[in-house]
């Protein structure tokens, strides 16, 4: 490689141990050398965390230098010759680590870390005893004070991993280095115990930790490291696609642990990803068919339940036509699930009415970015996140909702960006922001509209981009033109200095990001909410380039995938549209069946025609409408009216109640497949155990379709990929045998295609190549508070629990931590109230009413309450308003007027 390639490719020429290597400047030599893989020793070293260069086993030799480096700390530079090992350096190390083992207990027989300690391995590489240095030994208890975390201050080598990844990374603060000298050690303030007041449970404590001091409670004792079978896979939870290895010993989950390899999560996971497993096996688990005879549920064969389905919607649609059933899939199974069971519908029922749960939560993001740019997904990548210079959170609580996107905005906010957060509640990022704009519920637009109107008057909109990218900008001009700081602030409830500080921020910054969530979403004005997020990043240019675009933050695991794949009433695998002629066609001639032009019913027009008595059948795929969506009355009415009702899933829930034909379902550890997560990338399930019911969901799905009379045969899921591949152009280059090397983002068209971290760089996949600016007015949430129903009450999850919670109710440790509901309210309220913190209180609306605790807190604004929707016991949705969106149908789920009553 000649002097001018170094200097283009910015590489620096160097030698390590006698063997001459390239690397990039600005790197370390201890990263110089893991790339040529040469292995230095290293304890306080961990990837995710600055360079520390604590322990001093990482030292080199550098040629023209008279001491040993830390080469963790120390940048390359050309010509630099190094080397690692030596004499003097293995004499330097052993005294290193005969320091550390003489405070440190011998007992690796014991240990939970056997195998996998690193301390252990290089004493073990260097030959060190146990016995050469002699003194005081540490003595200080375990401490087991909560369900999660094992710390043994006696095995601890004050390496200070735990304590940077809590303040570095998490920036939780739990843990500081506490007493002084000999005694220093790791530890709360004060020495609390951990808590929910004071800890995440996130576990990056025990993922960094070289040794056996800090372990996870709930697999202690359950097997050595070098017993267990490691299974790659991508967490069920929420969107954001985390990867880990599920532990397997005898056919058992026992344990999680990190791969730190993952391009989303780099080996950090929340609570529910480390420690949210326990659900797999528990005994609450349904493993065989029940079919209903008279008030109770009795056991059958599959063969006997299958030849059941089969045959009764064969008569059902034989008698009332193919419109008068139809199926819901759901963003907890599998793409090639969700695949199916679109096919499934199609093929064997004859109507479009297939639908999948991002229903209520993300169908306007799909409704409404296509309309703007093109495609309804996500703009760029979750690690882009840590170079904006402004970050505008809007309607996202992701400290919470999604833990691991937020360790990304930490980042940046580490890195200097700026943050604004729009949201009604007090939510943790609000004390990381430059301004919290705390619009109240419903005015979305009306704020959005008023930022646009400021950039546009203060002359800081982009106008080259505005001319070259997009069109109907001369209208939304006009209509913002009426949202004056003054009316804006009228409707919102938000000063007009918070408005201005929170435009100049986003429009004067160079690389500014927009995050959103179900608080933009989940409105009567859903899909609107989604333009105007898309009209405010075009106004500003912030789109097609690294760090900038919009982040729709999905909420469960597959939602993208869910939707990319088919089961929408509208639209065929890849958004091909039922009403048009050419995309029927390639399905009908691939797929040999005819397909309706007439679109089918969404999920909430499906419960509306049942209700009404139109709709006969219904097939439920992992999803409880009964428990999640809005006013539960009448979905209870809707699933008591079907003729017949089959609901698959892994456990019994409020739906469950009223099948006549219960499927047990595979969870994500039993079955291969794909998710794909919040920023398109397509990631590999894998199956590490046996289905507990004996069959997985793709298994059902293709022998209820053979019983009806059309095949299909599969014989593994990656075949069904195979014929998304060739039928959805997006995914076109995706494959197992890609997938089994490395996750893709779509739009990955071809083999060879590497797939697409930022769109739009160059055109919009709208038909003219430009974004769509769209006008847009305020409307208001769909019920305001009145004199009766005096407060507004907005729902969403918390931390520890997963929409409606059948499987983090099923994780022992959770619910030490959170076992029931509890009523966020404003401390004024509650005083005017006469109510104090845990009194009982009943809750109500219009629609109906639940008894709750309640929780005094300033996260709650004056006159707005605030509840998740994830226990069984307290059915938050028994209140919520049936307000919809218009286009996408979602229902408003962050505004329902309500009184309280102690």
């Amino acid at each position: 490689m000649n002097l001018q390639t170094l200097c283009d490719k910015n590489l620096l020429r160097i030698t390590i141990d006698g063997k001459e290597i390239f690397c990039e400047k600005g790197k370390t030599v201890l990263e110089a050398a893991k790339d040529s893989g040469i292995d230095i020793p290293t304890l306080c070293h961990d990837e995710r965390l600055e360079p520390y260069g604590g322990c001093r086993l990482c030292l080199v030799e550098i040629k023209g230098i008279n001491r040993p480096l830390p080469s963790c700390i120390t940048p390359v530079t050309e010509g630099m010759e190094i080397t690692t090992e030596s004499n003097k350096l293995t004499s330097l190390r052993r005294s290193i680590l005969s320091l550390l083992l003489s405070n440190h207990p011998n007992d690796c027989m014991l240990c939970e870390k056997t195998g996998d300690c690193r301390l252990q391995d290089l004493v073990y590489r260097y030959n060190v005893k146990c016995d050469r240095f002699d003194g005081q030994v540490l003595t200080l208890p375990l401490k087991e004070d909560n369900p999660f975390i094992t710390f043994d201050p006696k095995k601890c080598i004050l390496c200070g991993r735990c304590v940077r990844i809590c303040n570095e990374v998490v920036m939780a603060g739990t843990i500081d280095m506490t007493g002084r000298g000999f005694n220093t050690t790791p530890g709360t303030a004060f020495g609390k115990p951990h808590s929910l007041d004071n800890c995440e449970f996130c576990g990056q404590c025990i993922s960094t930790c070289p040794v056996g001091a800090l372990v996870a409670k709930p697999s202690k004792g359950m097997g050595r490291s070098y017993e267990m079978k490691k299974v790659k896979t991508t967490c069920t939870y929420c969107g954001t696609g985390c990867n880990f290895y599920l532990n397997v010993k005898d056919n058992k989950v026992v344990r999680v642990t990190s791969d730190y390899g993952s391009p989303v999560n780099k080996g950090n996971l929340c609570i529910k990803g480390r420690f949210g497993y326990e659900f797999i096996h528990h005994p609450d688990r349904l493993t065989t068919p029940l079919i209903r005879k008279g008030n109770k549920f009795h056991p059958v064969s599959w063969d006997e339940a299958l030849d059941i389905v089969a045959d009764r919607f064969k008569k059902l649609l034989k008698k009332y036509g193919p419109d008068a059933a139809g199926a819901f899939s759901s963003a907890r199974c599998s793409n090639e699930e969700n695949f199916l069971l679109a096919k499934w519908v199609r093929a064997c029922f004859g109507s479009n009415n297939v639908d999948n749960c991002a229903r209520v939560c993300h169908a306007p993001t799909v409704a409404g970015l296509a309309k703007s740019f093109g495609a309804g997904a996500a703009t760029n990548s979750f690690d882009q996140i840590d170079g904006a210079d402004t970050l505008f959170v809007i309607g996202s609580n992701t400290t919470e909702g999604h833990p691991i996107v937020s360790l990304h905005l930490k980042k940046a906010l580490r890195n200097g960006a700026g943050l604004i957060v729009a949201d009604p509640r007090r939510i943790e990022l609000v004390k990381y922001s430059d301004v919290w704009l705390n619009l109240r519920p419903g005015s979305n637009i009306a704020l959005l509209n008023g930022l646009i109107h400021i950039i546009l008057k203060e002359g800081w909109e982009n106008r080259d981009f505005i001319s070259q990218r997009t069109e109907g900008f001369e209208e939304l001009k006009k209509k913002v033109s009426e949202y004056t700081p003054e009316r804006v602030e009228s409707i919102t409830g938000i000063s007009k200095d918070k408005l201005y500080k929170a435009a100049h921020l986003y429009a004067k910054a160079e690389n500014a990001m927009i995050l959103y969530g179900l608080g933009v979403t989940e409105h009567l004005t859903g899909t609107e909410n989604a333009i105007a997020i898309a009209n405010l990043a075009l106004v500003c240019g912030q789109i097609g380039r690294p760090s900038t675009g919009v982040m729709a933050l999905r909420g469960q695991n597959n939602v993208q995938g869910a939707c990319d794949v088919g089961p929408l009433p509208n639209a065929l695998p890849g958004y091909h549209y039922v009403a048009d002629e050419k995309s029927r066609a390639k399905f009908e001639k691939a797929w040999n069946i005819k397909i309706s032009s007439k679109p089918g019913l969404k999920t909430v027009e499906m419960l509306d025609e049942a209700r009404k008595g139109n709709l006969k059948g219904m097939y439920l795929l992992g999803i409880d409408p009964a428990h999640t969506d809005p006013n539960l009355h009448h979905i209870r009415k809707a699933l008591q009216s079907l003729e017949f009702l089959v609901v698959q899933d892994i456990f019994p829930t409020e739906t469950t109640k009223f099948a006549h034909v219960i499927l047990p379902g595979a969870s994500f550890a039993e079955k291969d497949g794909t998710f794909t997560n919040g920023e398109r990338r397509v990631q590999r399930i894998r199956k590490a155990i046996e289905p507990l019911p004996g069959m997985a969901e793709w298994q059902v799905i293709c022998e209820l379709s053979t019983r009806m009379g059309y095949l299909m045969n599969y014989n593994h899921p990656s075949e069904i990929m195979y014929e998304i591949a060739n039928l959805a152009p997006a995914y076109g280059g995706i494959s197992y045998e890609r997938l089994d090397k490395e996750s893709l983002q779509w739009p990955c068209p071809a083999k060879d295609h590497q797939g697409t971290t930022i769109l739009y760089e160059k055109s919009f996949s709208r038909p003219s190549g430009l974004a769509a600016f769209i006008p847009l007015d305020h409307k208001g949430a769909g019920e305001a508070p009145d004199r009766d129903y005096p407060f507004m009450l907005i729902t969403g999850r918390r931390r520890e629990h997963y929409n409606n919670g059948s499987m983090t109710r099923r994780v022992k440790g959770i619910m030490e931590l959170c076992p029931e509901e509890l009523l966020e309210i404003n401390l004024k309220d509650a005083k005017r109230l006469n109510i104090k913190d845990g009194d009982m209180v009943k809750v109500a609306s219009k629609r109906g009413e639940i008894q709750v605790k309640a929780k005094i807190t300033d996260r709650s604004q004056e006159g707005m309450l605030f509840l998740s929707f994830h226990y069984q016991e307290t059915l938050t949705n028994l209140m919520t308003s049936e307000f919809r969106d218009e286009i996408a149908g979602t229902p408003e789920y962050k505004a329902c007027a309500v009184n309280i009553l102690k």
